[in-house]
């Protein structure tokens, strides 16, 4: 027996919940589900059906936003100059630093501090595709490890965006994209 395909209606509730959700937790990370659900145009009932619990919740706004900036990755560099495309994709990670900012905890018990996370894998080899385009074309440095510039992002998730965040996430990317450049 076939499950029944999920209605039209129930996966843009879903969607408009996710894109409220997002909003409101990098906000504050204390946002309440019933605040989301009302923003969303959606009774608690409906919300509590895709997402029984807050972490649930969470960690689908985790796989969405990783997803699409894995994604994000080979769609820039078709558009843009690696270093362009590089420093484009390095902006969308600051931006999704302000969701994890909040929630980190709740993603990091979910995935054991990172050594099970499904994403860990992809999200490196996305990092790899934008570098190896930089070596090639001759504006980053070669042999660049994106591990290394993974490690160097995860201060983006510990800038609190009520302090700054944001101006101070531009910064360090500029420090991060220099140190990457061929010639620096």
């Amino acid at each position: 027996m076939n499950p029944r395909p999920t209605r039209r209606d129930a996966l843009d509730n879903r969607e408009r919940i996710l894109n409220v959700a997002r909003e409101a937790i990098a906000a504050s990370s204390s946002a309440s589900l019933t605040a989301i659900a009302k923003e969303a145009g959606v009774g608690i009932g409906t919300l509590y059906r895709h997402f029984p619990t807050r972490d649930a919740l969470i960690l689908e706004l985790y796989r969405h936003d990783i997803q699409h900036l894995i994604d994000r990755a080979p769609d820039l560099l078709a558009d843009h100059p690696p270093l362009v495309a590089l420093r484009l994709w390095l902006d969308e990670v600051a931006h999704y630093g302000r969701l994890k900012y909040g929630v980190a905890e709740v993603i990091h018990a979910a995935t054991d501090g990172g050594a099970d996370d499904e994403y860990f894998a992809p999200f490196l080899a996305a990092i790899g595709v934008l570098l190896k385009a930089g070596a090639a074309d001759g504006s980053l440095k070669p042999g660049l490890d994106p591990e290394d510039v993974l490690l160097q992002l995860s201060v983006l998730w510990r800038l609190d965006p009520a302090r700054g965040g944001e101006a101070r996430a531009g910064r360090i990317l500029g420090l991060i994209v220099d140190g990457l450049r061929a010639g620096s």
